[in-house]
């Protein structure tokens, strides 16, 4: 009965969702008052009842009703009841689901408190988030649905994927699809804004919050699943460019390039066809990454389903959306005229660098991804791009980026002098390049280019800490001026100042990884000493026991250094018996100078276990530094200024953005 109820939940909200596709958008272009102020109610209505039909989904997978189709497929009664929970999302169909009730928050979001939106502008933005809704409820509805029926009942299932059943998996795919499906709201902005006829910089101040939570939370849903890599699998790596990786990083660098784009808008007036550009492309990418995954197209560890009638329906969805925006946009942009004039040199300039850094950087991880599905199309020929080209061809622009962050901040608009904020910038230059100094003589044969890029990482930090010291007087003024000065800075400001730190304490935590990390790889017998970057690393044998729902072999290691025992470790192999296979636990000792990585492997003919040993230097600084950005992200979200719902200039004019025919 309870699986009926969802089912009928998610019928009810597709019709009403299919109204607030209609219905406000009529009334918009006929500028009937009522038709518009329909949309609220129904956005409320549609995301609780696709809340109603998630509960209910969640409900059989808590009691585990293996009448339902999709609980015996990826649940079981012994399994863990947070694993039964995170089993709602570790599938296609209850995927899905969460998408579609991530994207109708949203929308509900924007009924509950965006009341200061123009009623005109509101009403189509949110019509064209119910299109999107209809599209994937009429997805999962007819090729998907999560309710479906077993008859008869099995008396278990068949559980979920062991590779899933990991809090750092459990709590992925909610924040990365917060992420995904938040670049939603930009885009429907964007194709209201170009239906209705008009943006300025209060439609950038609109947009920006939803800007900024989808990029917060694709960084934490991206940290989260890079962590879970890192001590997982046991190849003690943190990124594979793997192609749902990819999926994920193109809307994210996106989402950063919009973030810019609209500053420039919202203070200058200029860059508003680019920055819908933008709007449009980042929902895309999210629809590409969708894609991806639910086609079969790639083969990933990700990867949902592989049934290509389903492939074809949301490449149906991405083509209708992109190409529909796009079409709208080329009609349109043409006689969106910019307003603002600005130098070569100032902090215009230095955001559309950045912008075109970013921009760039996503073609080439979309090249990189998806040549090789071109490559098989039209030649049968199957080819793969690794890391060597993605290193290649990323990592200079995003050098670019750290070189050009702190000029780009300390400039100021529509006209600046380079030499001038070198001067104010003199002290960040000088201490990130003794920062430099200092790792190239205590990692002395290493890679040179490991320091640079450590040394362009603090100049990251140090130059934002300069220009906060700058801007608050810092030495310069009393000291109760200064303290009066800081806590006068609006919150976006320091939002923007810490999400930049940790841009570069991830960027110093992947210089350094990538360029000192080592490994030893061995079949060690019991009580064998592993030597490795100054560690010593004894193997104390494997023990046998049982987890909740699988069984264990236990590698015990004991760390030394100096002769002194630091630490004990354990690295498991767990065979989970329902599903037939084994996962991979390391067993790390972590800090935040470096981590001693160990993994236990399988067991050979004359008795020894395959260990692979690592030293990871500043390792978990790269996810520090985005909890770090994520972090600079929800301060500048406690803007009042940035928040929806945020007081318009009743005196402020919208500007038309089609000229008067």
């Amino acid at each position: 009965m309870i699986a009926e109820l969802g089912h009928f939940a998610l019928v009810l909200a597709f019709a009403v969702t299919l109204a607030q596709a209609i219905i406000p958008m009529w009334g918009a272009q006929k500028g009937y008052a009522e038709p518009m102020r329909f949309a609220e109610p129904a956005a409320l209505i549609g995301f609780l009842l696709i809340g109603l039909s998630f509960a209910a989904l969640t409900y059989s997978f808590i009691t585990s009703d293996f009448s339902v189709k999709l609980v015996t497929s990826n649940s079981h009664s012994a399994k863990p009841f947070l694993y039964k929970i995170a089993g709602v999302w570790g599938n296609h169909e209850g995927s899905m689901l969460l998408w579609v009730l991530i994207l109708t928050l949203y929308g509900a979001m924007v009924a509950a408190f965006g009341q200061n939106i123009p009623p005109a502008l509101r009403a189509r933005t949110l019509s064209v988030q119910a299109m999107i809704g209809v599209a994937f409820m009429a997805f999962i509805l007819f090729t998907s649905n999560p309710f479906e029926r077993l008859d008869p009942v099995p008396l278990d299932g068949n559980g979920l994927n062991p590779l899933l059943q990991d809090w750092a998996l459990a709590a992925h795919p909610p924040f990365l699809y917060l992420g995904y499906v938040g670049l939603s709201m930009p885009f429907s902005f964007a194709v209201a804004a170009l239906i209705d006829g008009r943006v300025d910089a209060a439609w950038a101040r609109w947009v920006r919050p939803w800007a900024l939570l989808a990029w917060s939370t694709l960084t934490v849903g991206i940290a989260l699943g890079s962590y879970w890599a890192y001590y997982e699998l046991g190849w003690g790596g943190w990124w594979f460019w793997d192609p749902v990786e990819n999926a994920s990083f193109m809307p994210w660098l996106i989402a950063a390039a919009l973030l810019h784009s609209a500053i420039v808008v919202e203070k200058r007036s200029t860059l508003k066809s680019w920055t819908i550009l933008l709007a449009i492309i980042g929902f895309s990418l999210s629809l590409v990454g969708t894609f991806i995954v639910r086609s079969g197209l790639l083969t990933s560890v990700h990867a949902f389903a592989s049934d290509p009638e389903r492939g074809v329906f949301i490449l149906g969805i991405l083509a209708i959306a992109t190409g529909g925006a796009l079409a709208l946009y080329a009609w349109r942009a043409p006689k969106m005229a910019p307003e603002g004039v600005f130098a070569p040199v100032s902090r215009e300039s230095g955001l559309i660098f950045n912008n075109l850094m970013l921009t760039v950087g996503t073609a080439v991880v979309f090249i990189g991804t998806l040549y090789p599905l071109f490559v098989e199309a039209f030649t049968e020929e199957k080819i793969s791009v690794g890391a060597p080209f993605f290193d290649l061809a990323f990592a200079p622009l995003m050098i670019a980026i750290l070189i050009a962050m702190p000029l780009g901040a300390a400039l100021p608009w529509k006209r600046g002098d380079l030499g001038k904020v070198m001067r104010k910038l003199w002290l960040a230059a000088l201490l990130s390049a003794l920062v430099g100094v200092v790792f190239a003589v205590s990692r002395w044969g290493g890679s040179i280019l490991a320091p640079i890029a450590i040394a362009l990482a603090f100049w990251a930090i140090f130059g934002v800490l300069v220009d906060l010291a700058e801007r608050v007087k810092l030495g310069r003024a009393p000291a109760g001026e200064v303290m009066r000065r800081l806590g006068g800075l609006p919150r976006s400001a320091w939002g923007q100042a810490v999400a930049h730190i940790g841009f570069g304490v991830t960027a110093f935590g992947i210089a350094a990884i990538s360029a000192w990390a080592t490994e030893d790889i061995r079949v060690a017998q019991k009580g064998d000493m592993i030597p490795l970057s100054g560690y010593e690393i004894r193997f104390d044998g494997v023990e046998r026991s049982r987890g909740p729902n699988y069984r264990i072999d236990g590698g015990n290691f004991t760390v030394f250094r100096d002769g002194k025992e630091i630490a004990t470790l354990v690295s498991e192999k767990r065979f989970y018996p329902v599903q037939r296979t084994q996962t991979t636990e390391a067993g790390i000792r972590a800090s935040l100078i470096e981590d001693v990585y160990v993994v236990i492997g399988d067991k050979q003919d004359n008795g020894g276990w395959v260990v692979r040993s690592y030293v990871k230097p500043y390792a978990n600084w790269i996810w520090i530094g985005a909890l770090i950005m994520t972090l600079g992200g929800v301060l500048s979200l406690t803007d009042r200024r940035h928040r929806v719902g945020a007081p318009r200039q009743a005196a402020r004019r919208e500007e038309p953005l089609v000229a008067a025919e």
